[in-house]
């Protein structure tokens, strides 16, 4: 308690000095005050910038993943499917798509991206909310990560943008909890996907990516028609559409997976 309680006195002492660029690497409590201002800057509260970096330390488990994750896709489609396309998750996405028909419905007409996709890229990304989305604290593995020099440009992005999450009022920071990258809700976004593409759609003022079914479904439409989806045309391998889920998934053998799912969850 006395170690947070002087920790937040540091933040607030050092956000009154001139904001600088974060540089990474060095000591940590110096690069988060840095962070702290570049918050500050981006128009994060005082409030929400103590609460949520006050006393926070890295992470080596986040290191030691990050590091392991080279090559996730080394895998052929063929293998990388066989193991995420299976019986039992077609079986519960069909189910899914009869409950919930008149919300695909209405994401389907607002943003022309075809429910089966919708609903596989759920499936695929979190068993439709059922599965583990992430239990880590994300603003400490986003600090983590940023600090570290090997990507400290994208990740420093990633950490405003989580504070602006908070900031907005669309998850409080106990919830904010994601994955190995920072990844949350039920579709795994980053947060700066979450401030871009996240839409209200069951219109209570707030996105909620890990607990609103409407704004998880809807919000990922969104992102594939603001990365230039087309409406009623095809999206399988050598589509405009399959190119356009790269921003999504940069891995072929992922969007083709993606494509597979859609396609076993649309069939008989």
């Amino acid at each position: 308690m006395l170690f947070r309680s002087l920790s937040a006195f540091l933040l607030t002492f050092l956000l009154a000095a001139p904001a600088s660029a974060a540089k990474c690497g060095g000591d940590f409590n110096v690069f988060i005050a840095a962070m702290a201002r570049e918050a500050q800057g981006s128009g994060v509260s005082r409030a929400v910038i103590d609460s949520a970096l006050a006393g926070v330390t890295p992470d080596p488990a986040v290191l030691a993943f990050d590091r392991r994750q080279r090559g996730t896709f080394r895998k052929t489609f063929e293998e990388y499917a066989a193991t995420r396309v299976i019986p039992p998750r077609i079986k519960r996405a069909k189910s899914l798509m009869q409950r919930h028909a008149a919300l695909l419905a209405r994401v389907e007409a607002q943003f022309g991206v075809p429910r089966a996709l919708i609903m596989a890229i759920w499936t695929l990304e979190s068993d439709n909310g059922t599965g583990d989305i992430g239990k880590m604290p994300v603003v400490r593995t986003l600090a983590t990560l940023a600090h570290d020099c090997r990507r400290t440009e994208l990740f420093q992005g990633e950490l405003i943008a989580a504070l602006q999450i908070v900031q907005r009022g669309d998850l409080p920071l106990r919830d904010l909890t994601g994955a190995f990258a920072g990844e949350l809700g039920q579709t795994q976004f980053l947060p700066s996907s979450y401030i871009k593409y996240g839409v209200d759609f069951d219109g209570n003022g707030h996105v909620d990516l890990k607990h609103s079914v409407p704004d998880v479904l809807a919000s990922t439409a969104n992102l594939l028609k603001t990365a230039g989806w087309r409406r009623g045309e095809p999206f399988g391998e050598g589509t405009a559409n399959f190119e356009a889920m790269r921003e999504w998934n940069r891995s072929e053998v992922y969007r083709k997976t993606m494509v597979l799912m859609a396609e076993r969850i649309a069939g008989p």
